[in-house]
């Protein structure tokens, strides 16, 4: 009688897992930026981050997301068991004033496999 009681309360337990946690094994968080290639000097633009990745609950989700131009944060998102990411993919944006060329990093760290590394665009000044 014990061991059908162990057995059963591992299977519930996989069961619940395999439901309500997504796929647990999922991979590295990973980042893609859209900006425009050239905008006049004094222009604001909008940074467009979309964070994608596997799994998005309780147990693996991403962690944090940071957004850099020229070595510089310019916005971060920390998140938490309790609160998450709107979803496995998710975009944010942001209004940024070029006063001249400038390199945008964005990248994106899972809370148990880490980051694939940054995503890097640079954005040309036009005078």
């Amino acid at each position: 009688m014990k061991k059908i009681t162990i057995n059963l309360s591992l299977i519930l337990l996989v069961m619940i897992v395999l439901v309500y946690g997504g796929y647990v094994w999922a991979n590295k968080s990973t980042t893609s930026v859209e900006v425009p290639g050239s905008i006049p000097k004094g222009s604001e633009i909008t940074i467009r981050v979309t964070v994608t990745h596997n799994a998005n609950n309780f147990i693996h989700y991403t962690k944090w997301l940071q957004i850099m131009v020229n070595g510089k944060e310019i916005a971060r998102w920390d998140y938490t068991m309790g609160n998450k990411p709107e979803g496995a993919t998710f975009t944010k944006e942001i209004q940024y004033k070029v006063e001249g060329d400038i390199e945008i990093k964005a990248e994106a760290s899972c809370n148990l496999h880490g980051s694939t590394g940054p995503a890097t665009i640079k954005v040309l000044a036009k005078e």
